[in-house]
């Protein structure tokens, strides 16, 4: 489980689950992020909730193998933001201005933001 400023998560063949401590239950618990699909898992320990994490990966792609699904790709790239009509404006003329698609200065300012 790696730990960072935006908090726990676990990773498994291209799936990431979210990591969160119930200390009423006792119990590790989370859900994979990304898809629409729910997949969750839980443990009581890091271990646990690690092998639970994977089996639960692993069973929703042996449950799209057997139902002839194609499994949902998390983080596909590609998302809509919705922003008022005046920031729309004004990140298209600043984009044209630096001779850039609005995709890249919104993906330029994102990665900023993110610090990659």
């Amino acid at each position: 489980m790696r730990m960072n400023k935006d908090g726990n998560y676990l990773h498994y063949k291209n799936y990431t689950g979210s990591v969160f401590f119930s200390e009423e239950d006792a119990v590790f618990h989370g859900k994979v992020i990304g898809i629409k699909a729910l997949i969750s898992f839980e443990g009581d320990s890091v271990n646990a909730i690690t092998a639970d994490f994977h089996k639960a990966v692993d069973e929703y792609l042996k449950f799209c193998i057997t139902k002839g699904k194609e499994p949902e790709k998390p983080f596909k790239g590609s998302f809509n933001v919705r922003i008022s009509a005046d920031l729309h404006r004004k990140l298209a003329i600043s984009a044209n201005a630096r001779g850039v698609s609005l995709n890249t200065l919104v993906e330029e300012a994102i990665l900023r933001t993110v610090n990659i």
